[in-house]
């Protein structure tokens, strides 16, 4: 057969501009149809992707449909099947014999389908598989019959209809020496999308929305942000092509209007100058583009709307799928110190520390949010040191930290035992010190480790502390190959003292041991191949990951490893970024798991602690899902998905619960403070007795999964 197909096979077309003629010639008259689809999560269903029209027939019948439960139908083909749909009463009723997927169509991605056509049956592939087949009786190909078939054409969507949007590429008709799976592995789409991994000086606030430091220049605050351009399959694409931001109403996806004679609301930094993020693209190396953007406009002067971030790729076209939008965000104006007594924890009225109560759980959990961070000083700004030095140090002074204690256990003393703790402001009053006050107190606290140098260069300890998250993993990935414990550990105190809160310098102990395991391990499941084959990862992570975190009874699940390749962000193959990705999250949490009283917990099999890996997601449906009522106080916990060294919450643990008001509540664990006060002061009692005793924690909840 050949075919006649106004939608380029190479392009990306809108699937009402799709009309496919069937107008070769074949003695058995069966074909196979490949192409890839996207549609958005807007589609109504039951809904008729593709129809049948011919000439002499007045209206047309379905081809292939989504029915009322989002699954993909293949319909007979007019002229081929007698079971063919009624011109005259084109249903789209299950009474039409047909071929049903067993699973719900993916909406916002990238799907494969493949329609094998023959005299006796119709087949339906989904991602190179048979996802659906149904038998039919064949009519008598007689010269009317074939004559009818040559003259089908299909066509998409539902002719005026303008109730969804979808689109293909590479609408090809199969020549017979050709696989549909082979279609489906060569030359799969492309697909824009953020990395929200990589997201670091945001905060969450408690209804969900992501809240940034903007406005003025004086108070806003610079925020990083990735996008990723990958293929279908998960991989990084090396097309070079520039991405631009732009900020929108987040009610309405309009722009966000710039002031009269002010600045532009999306701003972006290079050199230390700042732009219009609309002037400065950027753009795409190895597949991720980096950004490093700040609002200038507040929501509390736009009628307290949230606003959006678009990235797109203007090279492309205005395609739904080359456009990436962030969660919705409140742009804030946000004094010093106001942020502390916003993320209390409700203090017990239960007895002191001594006993291990509900106090020391008063400090250690808190609010699951990112770390805010001041970067008005850039990399590469052309200032003098002595002045980046002391930027820095104004900076700092205001910065709220993410959490307030340092990890020193028994294997670092070195450098845990010369760092003293932020004293904790328990008053909703501010009684934090002046501007004045904190200055000279840092000014005394670098005198006095002054004559204790760390051998890494200022520049290298400045740049760690400006750099953003990806910077900082690139930076001390190269130290720590040539540093030594002792070396990493001087590091790791002068970054705590410049960022002005301890808790990032746990991150900077663990990279030695984090960079040698993953690289000795990456050499001997890869054996110099660029890509590795998911299943030969599979039993090498585990063996480590069970090594770290020195359990000897409790491996890891197909259902954990099924989130370690969400994070990872690969399918089938593994390519050495996707196993550094996964690496990163997976050391800092077998780490933890390492720790007494948390590895008691791991590996408790009644009651069940800790389900496994599970995201965000999984545990607000398994707390407050459909046909789920939990009681108040009701939690699970897990490792937030969305933390990877080096940021300073990697490995932490997070209580996700039922608060008073019957809502769902996320509070991270900050396990420095465990750490700090030693495993022989916590062994009076469990950390699981302490989680207990909080008013809001009073029963563990189970995660219900739906695989």
């Amino acid at each position: 057969m050949a075919t006649d197909n106004v939608a380029s096979e190479h392009d990306y077309s809108s699937l009402k501009d799709l009309r496919f003629e069937i107008n070769g010639q074949n003695d058995d008259a069966t074909f196979s149809l490949c192409f890839w689809l996207y549609l958005p999560d807007s589609t109504p269903f039951p809904s008729t992707i593709i129809r049948q029209m011919h000439s002499e027939i007045a209206c047309s019948v379905p081809f292939l449909v989504l029915d009322e439960e989002n699954k993909m139908m293949l319909f007979p083909l007019l002229f081929l099947h007698k079971e063919a749909p009624s011109p005259p009463n084109p249903t789209l009723g299950v009474e039409v014999p047909h071929a049903s997927a067993k699973i719900a169509f993916s909406f916002d991605k990238w799907v494969h389908v493949g329609c094998e056509v023959a005299t006796h049956l119709v087949r339906l592939h989904i991602n190179g598989e048979i996802a659906g087949e149904m038998p039919l009786s064949s009519s008598a190909v007689n010269d009317s019959n074939l004559n009818g078939l040559r003259s089908i054409s299909l066509v998409g969507t539902d002719g005026d209809d303008n109730r969804f949007e979808g689109y293909v590429r590479r609408f090809e008709l199969l020549p017979k020496t050709s696989s549909i799976k082979a279609h489906f592995v060569k030359n799969p789409p492309l697909q824009l999308s953020v990395d929200g991994s990589g997201a670091s000086d945001i905060e969450e606030d408690d209804d969900g929305v992501w809240s940034i430091v903007g406005g003025k220049a004086s108070c806003r605050r610079n925020f990083s942000l990735d996008v990723t351009l990958r293929d279908a399959f998960g991989e990084p694409t090396n097309k070079e092509m520039e991405v631009v931001a732009s900020l929108l109403y987040a009610d309405n996806g309009l722009p966000v209007e710039k002031p009269d004679d002010a600045e532009a609301p999306l701003l972006t930094s290079y050199d230390g100058i700042e732009f219009a993020c609309c002037d400065r693209p950027s753009k795409l190396t190895n597949g991720r583009a980096s950004f490093k953007l700040k609002i200038a406009q507040l929501s509390s002067k736009c009628d307290n709307r949230l606003f959006r971030i678009r990235f797109e790729i203007p090279k492309m076209g205005s395609y739904p799928f080359f456009e990436a939008f962030f969660s919705p965000i409140r742009c804030i104006s946000r004094n010093r110190n106001t942020q502390i007594s916003s993320v209390k924890w409700k203090r017990s009225n239960s007895s002191g520390l001594g006993e291990g109560s509900s106090e020391l759980l008063y400090n250690i959990v808190r609010e699951a949010k990112f770390s805010p961070s001041s970067k008005r000083v850039k990399l590469g700004q052309e200032n003098s040191f002595a002045t980046r030095k002391a930027n820095l140090t104004m900076d700092r002074a205001d910065d709220e930290c993410n959490s307030r204690a340092w990890t020193a256990n028994e294997d670092y003393n070195v450098y845990g035992s010369s760092l003293g703790r932020r004293p904790e402001n328990h008053e909703e009053t501010d009684n934090s010190p002046s501007d004045s006050e904190s200055i000279e107190a840092r000014k005394s606290n670098f005198k006095s480790t002054s004559s204790n140098r760390s051998p890494v260069s200022d520049t290298a300890i400045f740049k760690y502390c400006l750099g953003g998250l990806n910077e900082r993993a690139l930076l001390l990935k190269e130290v720590a190959t040539a540093a030594s414990e002792k070396e990493l550990a001087d590091f790791a105190r002068q970054v705590s003292l410049y960022l002005g809160c301890s808790h990032h310098g746990r991150q900077v102990i663990l990279a030695k041991r984090l960079v040698e395991e993953g690289t000795k391990a990456w050499d001997l499941i890869s054996q110099n191949n660029p890509h590795v084959i998911w299943e030969n990862v599979v039993a090498e992570i585990n063996h480590r990951f069970m090594k770290i975190a020195c359990s000897s009874t409790r491996s890891l699940t197909l259902q954990d490893f099924e989130t370690l390749r969400r994070i990872a962000g690969c399918q089938e193959f593994v390519a050495r970024e996707n196993f550094e990705k996964m690496w990163c999250w997976l050391y800092p949490v077998a780490f933890t798991l390492s720790r007494v009283w948390v590895n008691a917990m791991w590996n408790s099999a009644s009651p069940k602690w800790m389900e496994g890996f599970i995201t965000k997601e999984e545990a607000e449906s398994s707390l407050q899902g459909p046909g789920v009522l939990q009681d108040p106080g009701t939690f699970v916990l897990r490792f937030p998905t969305s933390r990877s060294w080096p940021h300073p919450d990697a490995g932490n643990l997070v209580a996700t619960y039922i608060g008073s008001d019957y809502n769902i509540h996320h509070r991270l664990l900050s396990l420095d403070y465990i750490f700090s006060s030693g495993e022989k002061e916590m062994s009076s009692k469990p950390l699981q007795d302490m989680l207990l005793a909080e008013p809001e924690l009073s029963r563990l909840g189970r995660i219900i999964r739906s695989h």
